[in-house]
């Protein structure tokens, strides 16, 4: 087994698998070092979304990097068949987010106004549209829809198919996957890094840690931070149906297998261990208020799972001055921003600095000053 790499990479994740298969594309000597299925991972509570309405109040760079990777997803979704031969059924057809009163429609307008008067936000039409205008595109919604917000830019994928072809393409690249081996010390000593796992010692030129939530104890290791303020989320699938749903919903979607995903919780609470059914209620409540005929589907399963989130919503791009090479990935938004770290932030690594403009926005420096701006994080 190689223990010298050009970089290690900390979480096997979404994220660090899709550094991972970005920097074996781009030729590199690569690690992914991973808790394994012990981990809370993030990807059992992720939405399988590709979604820029909304991403951004606060921080307009976010807008304009969300765009950047929505523009992008379907080069990313060709490679990834063309090199493993699975299509992540990723579709880009616009998607909504549906209010069931004229106060919800209201507050939404409200919402979508002030992202389009944000300065230096990129245009990316979303706009507010009214019951009669939601039916001409879904034909079933109930009496109880107002309208909602649609934006062009926003679709979904197949989110375990996409993980699935991140491992089988960067294995294909040559990248060594460690599955348990957390890491619980990382030292730079004569120009390298050295990771310490239960299976021994992981030496590397880079680092990129990777590891979602786990990141706010990895991060002060290389001079980093990492603020971190996970929240947990609850699913609930359904039975296969016909298809009905051609625009995913912020909190309803259609898999390419025909069942329907819900869910919108978000809970302080960080026990992914078990279900709060009136939480699954609440959800499957409005869900089929919002389309009546789910009503008639059978559960087929539900689960909790732990979100990675920064404190304020944003992602963090840093980059150690104390230890160079060494560098911080965090996002909520992992599946939406795939095409960026496959691309962008992997080819930033391999050349061994972040684009200032990235750091200038995405740095956690900007927690130590006062009034951290807050966002919308689906």
């Amino acid at each position: 087994m190689h223990r010298d790499y050009d970089v290690a990479i900390v979480g096997g994740g979404l994220l660090g698998s899709a550094i991972a298969w970005g920097l074996g594309r781009l030729g590199k000597r690569v690690a992914v070092l991973d808790e394994g299925d012990i981990a809370k991972r993030a990807s059992r509570a992720n939405f399988a979304l590709v979604w820029v309405q909304s991403k951004g109040l606060g921080m307009p760079a976010y807008t304009g990097w969300t765009v950047r990777a929505s523009e992008t997803w379907s080069t990313l979704a060709a490679e990834l068949k063309e090199q493993t031969g699975l299509d992540v059924c990723h579709q880009r057809n616009g998607g909504f987010h549906l209010t069931l009163s004229d106060a919800e429609f209201e507050q939404r307008a409200q919402l979508v106004t002030r992202m389009h008067n944000q300065v230096g936000a990129a245009d990316y039409s979303m706009e507010m549209l009214s019951a009669s205008e939601v039916r001409k595109m879904l034909p079933l919604i109930g009496p109880e829809v107002s309208g909602g917000s649609f934006c062009p830019l926003d679709g979904h994928v197949n989110s375990l198919r996409t993980f699935r072809a991140f491992h089988t393409g960067f294995r294909q690249f040559g990248v060594d996957y460690f599955p348990e081996q957390p890491v619980s010390a990382i030292c730079r000593d004569g120009g390298e890094f050295r990771l310490s796992t239960p299976k021994g010692e992981i030496h590397a030129g880079k680092i990129v840690l990777a590891a979602g939530n786990a990141n706010q104890t990895l991060a002060p290791m290389v001079g980093l931070s990492a603020p971190m303020g996970p929240t947990r989320g609850q699913i609930v699938v359904t039975e296969r149906t016909m298809p009905f749903l051609p625009h995913p919903l912020t909190t309803i979607r259609q898999t390419d297998e025909g069942t329907v995903m819900i869910g919108d919780s978000k809970e302080d609470e960080l026990d992914d261990r078990v279900l709060r059914h009136p939480i699954n209620a609440a959800m499957a409540d409005r869900a089929q208020r919002m389309f009546p005929h789910l009503a008639r589907l059978n559960v087929v399963r539900s689960w909790a799972g732990i979100r990675v989130m920064p404190q304020d919503g944003f992602p963090i791009y840093d980059q150690s001055e104390t230890h160079p090479g060494a560098f911080v990935a965090c996002c909520h938004s992992g599946v939406t921003l795939a095409p960026n770290h496959a691309f962008e932030i992997a080819r930033m690594v391999a050349v061994g600095a972040l684009e200032p403009e990235l750091v200038g926005a995405f740095s956690a420096r900007r927690f130590a000053s006062d009034g951290a701006a807050t966002t919308d994080i689906r």
